[in-house]
């Protein structure tokens, strides 16, 4: 067994360890499984829910329900009140699974971003013991779905367009990518990236980002394409540059369909099955037109001949719409709620679950591994500056037309046209920018959790800066202080008992708590 094949086995085990670890604690609903829990006993009782997100997370949860023999009946109405059964086990298995395949993601996404085996280790170490999400992925919550689709769509987009294959390495490849048969292997990749980004976005409209990268990344791709078409110096024979001209029609046509139309697809076919499940009158309805409730049995407007039915299209269009504007409308605030510009230095919690019936408190936080949070935030900062300093210093502030490989040219430096660490660097900050700042906008309460692509982005950038430092001692220090952190703050994280003179040794800010 190779050593790679080793280090995904490490981390595959190490993850499970970790999600699984006192699964099924507590035997309670915890945090928003109340509403989560409402939404999946609709897709067994029939009746029409509303809900601002789309359906896959909680059709995916409702599936490995109907595949267990889960009965709809609880009400989900409180925190805290205790499951009748263990069917609730297989209610939460899915997010946790997910959770716990994130870090084997990470890693061979880091891999593919030419990082070296050890600094891809790191990010994937990073991610098993990083608390927030390991506590996001224990309960009937949507997010590890959403983490572990993105960034799937991430790592296939980069088997299909590797970043390290530059145009000047073209013609030293194997299978040439702009061939026929290299655009034919790719587009494997390509669907594979698509599906999963429509699946991302089919969880959370936030899932949206990592189409939004990938699409950006794709464009710049198009664009340099085009620069080498038009100035044919890259080509190393009039034969190869025939071939890239032909092919860029075809690669488009590709991109639009594995980027654009799959996902779309997938998106409606969701809702084609949400709607087939839900055809019953139910607490939804007031949120819907007439014309909308027509179509649902036993509405009150069911029989009303004078109504108009909405088709699929419309009932598809009126959903969507109002998921925006509820999302829009929402003023409720919530005592442990947080602006987007407080997620970095990890500066509020959430509280999801307690039971202080016994002397030795339960208590169950949304709160992450500050030595990991911290450090990432410092990271990304570093490479914030350092890109700043790249612009303040660079000379010619294009090369090549190309949005991410320009390079700086100096006196004393010849320069590279395609920089596969420039293309690193601005990957990590359009990841982390992108998933972070549409939230400025956002005027409806937030939480900690809606910070998790970018914090796994100042990961990746963490490992990234570790891999160019390359001393071991570094490598070994960041592993031990996240192992540390992850055990230190690991009864807020699985609900263990303590003393509640201990665990005030875990709050370590008032904001904690």
């Amino acid at each position: 067994m190779n050593k790679n094949k080793k280090i995904i086995l490490l981390i595959l085990a190490l993850s499970a360890l970790t999600r699984f670890a006192f699964f099924g604690h507590p035997n309670q609903t915890v945090f928003d499984e109340v509403h989560f829990g409402k939404f999946i006993s609709g897709y067994f009782t029939g009746q029409y829910f509303f809900d601002i997100h789309p359906p896959l997370g909680k059709l995916l949860i409702s599936g490995m329900g109907y595949l267990t023999g889960f009965q709809p009946g609880f009400s989900f109405a409180n925190i805290g009140e205790t499951f009748p059964d263990r069917h609730y086990l297989w209610l939460r298995f899915l997010p946790t699974l997910a959770g716990a395949l994130l870090p084997l993601v990470i890693f061979l996404l880091a891999q593919t971003l030419g990082f070296s085996r050890k600094a891809s280790l790191l990010a994937g170490l990073l991610t098993v013991f990083e608390n927030a999400l390991l506590v996001q992925s224990r309960f009937i919550l949507l997010d590890s779905f959403l983490l572990l689709f993105g960034f799937s769509a991430l790592l296939f987009y980069f088997k299909y367009r590797p970043p390290e294959v530059q145009p000047r390495e073209l013609c030293l490849t194997k299978v040439k990518p702009w061939s026929d048969k290299g655009l034919t292997l790719g587009l494997k990749w390509l669907i594979l990236s698509g599906l999963t980004a429509g699946l991302a976005a089919s969880v959370k409209w936030t899932g949206l980002s990592f189409l939004g990268i990938i699409l950006i990344l794709e464009l710049a791709s198009k664009i340099k394409t085009i620069i080498q078409r038009r100035s044919g110096d890259t080509f190393s024979s009039a034969v190869e540059k025939k071939y890239v001209h032909r092919s860029l029609s075809k690669s488009l046509w590709q991109s639009v369909f594995g980027l654009i139309l799959i996902p779309l697809a997938i998106y409606t076919s969701i809702f084609a099955l949400h709607f087939y499940l839900l055809p019953k009158s139910g607490p939804g309805d007031a949120f819907m037109s007439a014309e909308f409730q027509k179509t649902l049995a036993g509405n009150v407007h069911h029989q009303n001949s004078q109504a108009s039915t909405l088709s699929f299209v419309g009932k598809f269009t009126e959903l969507n719409k109002q998921m925006y504007s509820s999302n829009q409308r929402i003023t409720a605030t919530h005592p442990y709620g947080s602006k987007w510009h407080s997620w970095p230095f990890l500066s509020r919690s959430v509280f999801f679950w307690q039971d202080t019936t016994h002397p030795r408190e339960e208590k169950i936080y949304l709160l992450g591994n500050p030595l990991i949070w911290w450090a990432g935030s410092i990271a990304m900062i570093l490479l914030i500056v350092k890109s700043i300093k790249k612009v303040i210093l660079r000379k010619a502030t294009w090369r090549r037309g190309t949005l991410f490989a320009s390079t700086v040219e100096t006196k004393s430096s010849s320069p590279e046209p395609w920089d596969s660490s420039n293309f690193t660097e601005n990957f990590l900050l359009l990841g982390f920018f992108i998933n972070l700042l549409p939230f400025i906008g956002i005027g409806r309460v937030m939480f900690l959790y809606h910070y998790f692509p970018s914090l796994i982005f100042t990961i990746l950038t963490l490992a990234y800066l570790a891999n160019k430092a390359n001393k071991k001692s570094l490598f070994a220090f960041l592993t031990v202080i996240s192992v540390a952190g992850f055990l230190y703050f690991s009864p807020l994280t699985y609900g263990l008992p303590l003393s509640p003179q201990i665990q005030n040794y875990l709050f370590w800010f008032a904001n904690w708590r």
